[in-house]
């Protein structure tokens, strides 16, 4: 029989990355956690994690554990909770792709507070880099690009959106509905530098003739939003983004799409069926914006 401790010992390694930071998590020194990885080891009969100085990854027997650690750990807190043994709600583990609007995401953890059923925990990240914390089980869900052709995760859309210029509302250009690319061969343009569609962007406007100087390169939406307002520059950003002093016109000719939605870790599939309180709410700001 595996001690609840020891699962608490694994989960906090894979959370945290290495013994030292995995043992202050729990309350322990780095030798006790150690002693109790190794013994969780013995019990299994597999290496659970292969060791260097820098971090620590899990073997192919430690990723296969992990699926029922985190299970086993769920459930455990949930019958706690129902059986009214705990106040403290079970975690949920959201990571959100830093390409969509931080207002947004806000406003949704805001919504969601009275009668929320778990304790959030968000990470942002790239595309990629939420792709590999949920393939690690370092989140559970990441709210991020899907339908891009892989199959590693189960996914469930929820808005597709086109891409628009950002350009300040005293541009002299502000009040049109669309921009034709040429129109922009003498403007300052700031890059977004995290955009997935950045490659396509670039490309579309060089094959027009359009090679613009660049006033700032940055991976802050928010920032480069407050340098569009003030007039710095004008910029391309996907459909929900939305600022007061911004302009959103169209760019004809630039077709770029992206689609927006959940992808799960394998035990937490469910939730793509029956989504919790923030989830609705992220979803139904996420159709507004589109």
């Amino acid at each position: 029989m595996l001690d609840r401790y020891l699962l608490r010992y694994f989960l906090a390694v894979v959370d945290q990355g290495n013994f030292s930071r995995a043992a202050a998590a729990c309350h322990v020194s780095q030798p006790t956690l150690s002693v109790g990885i190794a013994k969780l080891e013995r019990e299994l009969g597999h290496p659970l994690f292969v060791r260097s100085n820098q971090r620590v990854e899990l073997t192919d027997a430690g990723a296969r554990f992990l699926v029922h650690a985190r299970r086993i750990e769920r459930e455990f807190n949930i019958a706690t909770q129902e059986m009214g043994l705990s106040t403290t709600l079970p975690p949920l583990r959201l990571g959100v792709i830093g390409s969509l609007p931080g207002a947004l995401v806000a406003a949704a953890v805001a919504e969601a507070q009275p009668g929320r059923t778990h304790r959030f925990e968000l990470l942002f990240g790239t595309e990629r880099e939420l792709a590999g914390h949920l393939a690690k089980g370092r989140i559970d869900l990441a709210l991020t690009l899907v339908d891009r052709g892989a199959d590693r995760f189960a996914e469930r859309a929820i808005v597709t959106e086109g891409y628009a210029l950002a350009l300040s509302a005293e541009h002299p250009l502000a009040a049109e509905p669309e921009i034709a690319p040429e129109r922009l061969a003498n403007e300052t343009m700031i890059v977004r530098r995290h955009c997935e569609a950045l490659s396509e962007t670039s490309r579309f406007f060089t094959e027009r003739g359009v090679r613009p100087h660049f006033a700032l390169r940055s991976t802050n939406d928010e920032r480069v939003l407050e340098m569009v307002a003030a007039g710095l520059g004008l910029t391309v950003m996907p459909d929900c983004y939305r600022q007061a002093g911004v302009a959103r016109p169209r760019l004809p000719g630039f077709d770029a799409r992206r689609t927006i939605g959940w992808a799960a870790a394998h035990d937490m599939e469910h939730l793509l069926g029956a989504p919790v309180p923030l989830m609705t709410a992220v979803e139904a700001g996420l159709v507004v914006s589109a």
